[in-house]
């Protein structure tokens, strides 16, 4: 998982280290005013590349009354345009998880997790401007209640697929190029 803020004075060194598509997608909430934008659910490119993006009205919700999620396909860049704040969960998926619900093989690309008492949790604290880019392994939580109160929130989501990533991990049996170094 990797953060951070669209207003931060250093945004574009700190996008710079990601793949060309993940840059595009930042700079894209960046440049676009998507807390006006109709709600809904659009097909777009990004780079030459298929993407869809997401807008929601969504109000966060107690944690305990969220279940976990992760994808497989997709990378999700997920932004608060507006609202909040909203804390979003997170913690890598190292297998031990009970699934409470599989929707991998359909077009939404979601597997949601039982709530895991055990797993090292972490969150952060969005506030307008900020990004969270989950990749296939960050299970993540989003659209946590801070506070007693929950709030109306504006949130962003554009799905990356993972196959858009140059250097995209092998498949199990798949075999390695032969590499040569030399000094």
């Amino acid at each position: 998982m990797i953060y951070g803020n669209i207003h931060n004075s250093m945004i574009d060194q700190q996008i710079a280290i990601l793949p060309q598509i993940l840059q595009s997608a930042i700079r894209f909430l960046k440049d676009t005013d998507l807390a006006t934008h109709e709600p809904g659910k659009f097909d777009m490119k990004l780079d030459d590349v298929p993407v869809v993006l997401q807008v929601l009205d969504l109000t966060t919700s107690p944690r305990e009354t969220l279940r976990p999620e992760i994808h497989r396909k997709n990378i999700d860049v997920q932004f608060l345009a507006s609202g909040g704040p909203e804390r979003a969960g997170y913690y890598s998926d190292d297998g031990s998880n009970l699934v409470d619900e599989d929707l991998l093989d359909t077009p939404r690309d979601i597997l949601f997790y039982r709530n895991n008492p055990s797993a090292l949790e972490g969150s952060i604290e969005m506030t307008v401007g900020t990004y969270a880019i989950y990749f296939p392994w960050d299970v993540h939580i989003p659209a946590i209640q801070t506070g007693d109160v929950p709030a109306p929130i504006r949130k962003i989501v554009i799905k990356v697929p993972m196959d858009a990533i140059k250097g995209t991990p092998r498949k199990r049996g798949e075999k390695q190029s032969k590499m040569v170094c030399e000094f």
